[in-house]
């Protein structure tokens, strides 16, 4: 089973009802089509990066899901016919997840072949006593 996220936008002048009624519906969609969804997010209503249609608000919805690539198809189907979805979109997760482990590994390995750092060198230690004074010497001429 991979692993993938659908992020879909339902219309902002869609009641409570009917929103429930959509999010409702594609949870059966995913469930029908032999996929399990494990985490279920209402992002709320948010404002749109850009006007879609004639919308410039719409309400989030985000499902994390573990399905085959038949589940997404379905779900992206129904989400493209369904009136109240304006904007929809999937990510496989499970290649993600694995190509930042790839890039942790490596960071991890740089990090290994890099020199320590040395620790600060101390400070030179002053003598305990001061050293006697030198004897004149004398001339001999």
């Amino acid at each position: 089973m991979r692993k993938y996220e659908v992020i879909f936008i339902i219309r902002p002048d869609a009641g409570e009802e009917e929103t429930a009624k959509i999010v409702t519906a594609m949870e059966g969609v995913v469930t029908g089509a032999g996929g399990k969804i494990t985490n279920l997010q209402r992002l709320g209503r948010r404002r749109l990066a850009y006007r879609v249609g004639r919308y410039g608000e719409g309400y989030y919805v985000l499902f994390a899901l573990e399905g085959s690539g038949d589940t997404v198809k379905e779900l992206e189907r129904r989400l493209k016919v369904t009136d109240g979805v304006i904007k929809y979109l999937t990510v496989r997760m499970d290649q993600e997840m694995k190509r930042a482990g790839k890039f942790k590994a490596l960071r991890a390995k740089q990090e290994a072949r890099r020199p320590k750092a040395r620790p600060p060198a101390a400070a030179p230690q002053a003598p305990a006593a001061p050293a006697p004074p030198a004897a004149p010497e004398v001339a001999q001429g």
